[in-house]
């Protein structure tokens, strides 16, 4: 089971964080307002699950870059831009 931890506490910890990670190997996922954004696991947890994702005959970034390109179109909700202090967006290729 992993160690949950809200971004706000896991910024101020991260150096102990990673050593949780590398040394006790732990797992640990960040949360925001309870949910899950990224999981901190080690190099060797990394590479197994790649290999999982090799021999099933797919990379790991494939289902990631698929997931991404499916939302890549969705506009933000009023006022997350500022919210969240985005400053730039992405608008894809130009088309000329």
């Amino acid at each position: 089971m992993a160690y949950e931890i809200p971004v706000t506490q896991a910024r101020a910890e991260l150096a102990e964080l990673i050593n949780r990670v590398v040394y006790g190997g732990e797992r640990v996922v960040v949360t925001r307002h309870g949910k899950p954004l990224v999981a901190l696991v080690s190099a060797a947890d990394l590479e197994r699950l790649e290999s999982l994702g090799e021999s099933a005959g797919e990379t790991v970034e494939e289902p990631v870059i698929s997931s991404v390109s499916r939302i890549g179109g969705l506009t933000s909700a009023p006022g997350e831009r500022q919210r969240f202090g985005i400053a730039a967006e992405h608008r894809g290729p130009e088309v000329r």
